[in-house]
């Protein structure tokens, strides 16, 4: 264990910064999951198929990314794969509900800002000398 690194704050910080974007994933999903009755939100994206299928799939990512998040804090390198996959995810499905609903997409925008610095924190050089020395460990 001598090998070990400190946590660097970035890593804490992305860690709550995930937990935020997951929260926001299920956040506008479940908005957009109780907006499915109204003809104009289905008809901008394409039907209730497309609509739910967002819905769900942003819901399911987010869960997935808040419970990975912790994780991060004990240096885990698959847990950095995995929310940076995730992440990546969050931003491709928000820019899509963002475009295709951009009446109301503020929440969206603001995920992808959140998505976007966590990936970026995460692959800085202290991030990755942690959990670099944390897999040897």
């Amino acid at each position: 264990m001598s090998d070990q690194t400190t946590r660097p704050a970035g890593v804490t910080v992305v860690a709550i910064l995930a937990w935020i974007a997951g929260a926001l994933d299920i956040i506008s999903g479940t908005i957009l999951l109780f907006q499915a009755g109204a003809d104009s939100v289905a008809d901008g994206l394409g039907g209730t198929g497309p609509l739910y299928s967002a819905a769900i799939g942003s819901i399911v990512l987010g869960l997935i990314v808040v419970v990975v998040a912790a994780g991060l804090l004990r240096g885990n390198w698959v847990a950095r794969m995995i929310i940076t996959v995730l992440e990546v995810l969050s931003i491709i499905g928000s820019l899509f509900l963002a475009f295709a609903y951009l009446g109301a997409a503020v929440g969206e925008w603001l995920g992808i800002v959140v998505s976007l610095a966590v990936v970026l924190l995460l692959w800085t050089h202290r991030a990755s000398a942690y959990f670099n020395s944390e897999s040897r460990a």
